[in-house]
């Protein structure tokens, strides 16, 4: 059976790119779909979880995490990383540990380093 893996993070479609002008949306999400892809060429069974900035993020993220068991979520930097994310980081996190207790948790630092985060706690 292979690993799973849940990648969580802001929907490209919600995130402030002000600080970056060089992103955008569809360049964000083009970086996820090639790391889902590039877990999924490597042998895990791997899904992305987007969510907004909080009117139905928990909600969403609780419905994929008791979809099935995950060895190993990943919380994406945009989740992490703007200090006005804080709260819903820390539900996300929390939602995380009580819905799935035996998976991995790990972070990534960009849209483009999933795979690095996981191998670091799972093999395939």
């Amino acid at each position: 059976m292979a690993t799973t893996v849940l990648a969580i993070g802001i929907d490209p479609a919600f995130a402030d790119f002000s600080a970056f002008p060089q992103l955008t949306p569809e360049l964000i999400r083009n970086y996820i779909d090639a790391q889902i892809d590039q877990l999924r060429n490597h042998g895990y069974e791997a899904e992305a979880c987007l969510v907004d900035l909080g009117d139905t993020a928990e909600q969403v993220v609780a419905s994929a995490l008791q979809s099935k068991r995950f060895d190993c979520v990943v919380i994406g930097a945009g989740l992490r990383e703007p200090a006005a994310q804080l709260l819903l980081f820390e539900k996300i996190l929390n939602l995380v540990h009580r819905l799935a207790p035996e998976a991995s948790i790990c972070f990534n630092t960009t849209p483009a380093d999933t795979m690095d985060a996981v191998r670091r706690w799972v093999a395939p």
